[in-house]
């Protein structure tokens, strides 16, 4: 086992010392500007930071890690926690605020037992809150794993969230 390898904290999944290297590699002179660029790629390989990620990329830059981390908690790009196979969006824009998506809101983190940010402990559900989804005139609206749901209420939140478990169950088996 590498270095790296045995170094990799709670949240590395198996390979993303790999993708990190590589992705740290496409940027080997990289200096303080490259932070923001850095971090998207880490993300877009791995699915997230993972603390290994921000330490590594902190030493590839000549950063404390204190700096990388504060840059990327500034930005509401960057996530922290690998997401859930099905990533739930829940629209907060004016119009889905306006037709009730806080208590939509609400019933979802009641149904994944989860705030936004979050993952379920299973792994199926990731919850976000996004400020507008571009479906208006659909309002409220959520998404779950791609998915469009309109004029959802929160008394269907339960329902609608049933059909993604059964279908991550029945692809499990």
């Amino acid at each position: 086992m590498s270095q790296t390898t045995a170094s990799a904290g709670p949240g590395a999944t198996p390979g993303s010392d790999d993708k990190l290297a590589h992705v740290l590699a496409t940027f080997p002179e990289a200096k303080r500007e490259y932070l923001i660029p850095i971090l998207q790629a880490v993300q877009e390989s791995q699915g997230f930071l993972s603390r290994e990620a921000i330490v590594r990329i902190a030493g590839h830059l000549g950063l404390p890690a204190s700096k990388v981390f504060g840059v990327a908690t500034f930005y509401n790009q960057f996530r922290f926690q690998s997401q859930g196979r099905f990533n739930v969006q829940v629209c907060r824009g004016t119009a889905c605020h306006v037709k009730g998506s806080a208590a939509v809101l609400n019933a979802v983190k009641r149904g994944l037992k989860v705030e936004p940010g979050q993952t379920t402990r299973d792994g199926v559900f990731s919850l976000e809150v996004v400020a507008c989804i571009g479906a208006c005139g659909l309002a409220p609206v959520i998404t779950a794993g791609g998915d469009f749901h309109a004029a959802v209420q929160p008394d269907k939140v339960n329902r609608i969230l049933q059909s993604y478990r059964k279908r991550a169950a029945d692809d499990a088996a």
